[in-house]
């Protein structure tokens, strides 16, 4: 198993940088913590720095502090560095609530240490769990592909061993990890999904969590088809970071959708595909029409379509540049206090980190364009012929002024 993670390591090129690990104290999270302190008295590793990372959800009160405890301990024992916070008491008891909180949690960890990674410890089981989850509330390719071995600079290094494997390693190298009450209550869905659904399907097919796992790698090989296939699509249809209203139209619906879905993605935003197919529909009713529309995406940014392009703008843009009529200025300030909810939400599910990363670019990338537009027309024969004429009543005025041209001064 040590290996596995090495390798894993190696092919991220991982081997001296900073490493924020999530600890729960749980058999994954101490299996991975105790398999990266041993990797770390290997020359080629010695420079790795690795963080043990505690987020203690103050769930369970007393249970919770014993257990952050334990994770301080265990980390000290392996002179790994220890960084943990309490939730607030008000942090609501959900699965999302919790990822959400935790998350953020990591994005803290991240920028106090200055680390260039953040590992968790899903496992195989995890990943099994995950697809089919999303296959019973309803999902796509890009769904069934189930848990990422990396999604920005977070990394899964035990996403291909099993449960099993984990638990083995952790009774030969005598480790004691915490055992977490609330994974036994099925009022939670995933809880009850591996204690019970699970359980139930292996009666069918001994090896579901393998089969389900195997779809995942199939969705991922043929999300990849579709990808490359996409990606020639896209550099006919896209100007910068805008659509090509003309060039869109000429695609048959499925492709419209995955190109509307990929574009939403790329600003940091991530839709269900009732959503998508909402954005969809907009797009449909504006791309043939001279004068366009807008339809809010999140706090600050809309998505605007006419028969020309597609494009993301901000609210300054929506004030200064498309639209200068009052009515319809009030109009969009009323839908953008009707969404506030649903903007919140959008939130809240991406990191901050993330989220103005991506704003960041969009505003850099319109400043790009708008600097390509003011030299395409500075090099234009019209600006220049109106470049000379400046200088020509320039020339005049100086002359009149210093009395030369006695006629026109008088």
């Amino acid at each position: 198993m040590i290996n596995r993670v090495i390798n894993f390591l190696k092919e991220y090129n991982l081997c001296d940088k900073t490493i924020i690990v999530g600890f729960s104290g749980g058999y994954d999270s101490m299996c991975l913590l105790h398999i990266l302190s041993e990797i770390k008295k290997q020359p080629l590793f010695s420079e790795m720095s690795v963080v043990a990372a505690h987020f203690n959800h103050n769930w369970r009160g007393e249970e919770s502090l014993k257990e952050q405890e334990v994770c301080r301990i265990f980390a000290s024992s392996l002179g790994i560095s220890f960084y943990t916070k309490t939730a607030d008491k008000n942090l609501k008891k959900t699965e999302n609530d919790a990822r959400i909180a935790r998350y953020e949690f990591f994005d803290e960890a991240l920028e106090e240490y200055d680390a260039d990674a953040v590992f968790t410890a899903h496992n195989k089981d995890d990943n099994a769990e995950t697809v089919l989850y999303r296959i019973i509330k309803g999902t796509g390719i890009t769904g069934l592909k189930g848990i990422s071995e990396k999604r920005l600079y977070f990394y899964r290094p035990l996403l291909k061993i099993s449960r099993a494997e984990i638990v083995e390693y952790c009774n030969e190298n005598n480790l004691t990890p915490n055992i977490d009450s609330s994974n036994s209550n099925t009022v939670y869905q995933r809880n009850y999904l591996r204690l019970n659904v699970i359980p139930a399907l292996e009666k069918i097919n001994n090896s579901v969590k393998d089969a389900l796992n195997t779809l995942a790698a199939n969705a991922i090989s043929d999300n990849a088809l579709i990808e490359e296939y996409l990606s020639i699509i896209r550099e006919k249809i896209y100007d910068g970071d805008r659509i090509i209203s003309s060039q869109y139209k000429l695609l048959s619906r499925p492709v419209k959708l995955r190109i509307l879905h990929g574009f939403i993605q790329n600003i940091g935003l991530d839709y269900d595909y009732k959503k998508v197919v909402e954005i969809y529909n907009f797009v449909e009713s504006n791309i043939v029409h001279k004068n366009g529309a807008t339809h809010s995406l999140a706090s600050a940014l809309w998505l605007y379509a006419d028969d020309k392009i597609i494009e993301t703008i901000l609210n300054d843009e929506l004030s200064f540049g498309k639209f200068n009529n009052e009515k319809e200025n009030e109009l969009f300030r009323s839908i953008e206090e009707l969404n506030k909810k649903e903007q919140q939400i959008i939130r809240r599910k991406k990191s901050k980190i993330e989220r103005n990363k991506c704003l960041l670019n969009v505003v850099s990338n319109k400043n790009i364009n708008k600097e390509k537009k003011i030299n395409k027309i500075k090099d234009s024969k019209e600006y220049n012929q109106f470049s000379a004429l400046r200088k020509n009543i320039k020339k005049v005025n100086n002359n009149i002024n210093k009395g030369k041209i006695n006629n026109l001064k008088n």
